[in-house]
């Protein structure tokens, strides 16, 4: 919601008002798919941090305990198209005319190969956001308003602070690519100075990039490269 800020969502954390883009037409018919038998759905991702900042949404991404099966049975049932689009790790995309909308089924990474994970699908809210690699990463919101907030993201979010959930070292050592995303994250949502504790992890680990493929580091340098102001993040990856 334009003109809000994160100190009015710290003080209603939880429930926010209805917000326009929940209410457009195809949210609203993906929500009624996904819920007609009982299921419950949460928002997460960019486009909640991005309420709570009042910034423009743009991708929009749901979570849901149902297995990918009864989601896209779901959809089919209400006549939406769907795509598994990742299939192998709980995630299908719900299309409606140009809109797209992903939706993962919540899970936990039994054993975790960089980029690849051993997945199982869980219906542990808790669970599934422990997995998330950042805290403002890790805050959900429900489609009457209620927004949920397992690891201090909405503090950090307001602090301008980007911090790992968990270890730092430990969650980069799972996949080296969290490294890149940690800066991406900070150039998109950060204010100086950066986490200490992330920003050593980055720094130890910094000889593991590498092992990236060019796809990866591309897409995340490309992310950094549309924050408002990408050279103070380039300068501080240059330093550390």
């Amino acid at each position: 919601v334009p003109g809000r800020t994160v100190s009015w969502a710290l003080e209603a954390r939880d429930k926010l008002p209805s917000q326009p883009w929940m209410e457009a037409s195809g949210i609203r018919a993906v929500v009624a798919a996904l819920t007609a038998e009982g299921a419950e759905i949460r928002f997460v991702g960019g486009c909640v941090r991005d309420t709570v900042l009042g910034r423009p949404i743009q991708d929009i991404d749901i979570a849901t305990h149902d297995v990918p099966e009864t989601v896209m049975r779901l959809l089919r049932k209400a006549g939406i198209r769907v795509i598994p689009t990742g299939i192998d790790y709980g995630t299908v995309t719900a299309v409606i005319s140009a809109a797209h909308f992903e939706i993962t089924t919540l899970r936990i990474d039994v054993e975790a190969y960089g980029r690849r994970a051993k997945v199982e699908y869980t219906d542990d809210w808790a669970a599934d956001a422990a997995r998330r690699d950042f805290t403002i990463n890790a805050l959900a919101l429900a489609p009457d308003g209620t927004l949920f907030d397992p690891f201090g993201g909405l503090d950090d979010l307001e602090s301008g602070r980007v911090r790992f959930i968990g270890d730092g070292e430990a969650r980069v050592r799972e996949d080296v690519l969290r490294l890149l995303r940690f800066f991406r994250f900070h150039a998109h949502y950060g204010r100086p100075p950066p986490d200490a504790a992330a920003l050593a992890a980055c720094r130890e680990l910094a000889p593991e990039l590498p092992k990236l493929s060019g796809e990866r580091v591309s897409a995340e340098i490309l992310g950094l490269l549309d924050a408002p102001d990408p050279v103070a993040t380039f300068k501080l990856m240059r330093v550390s």
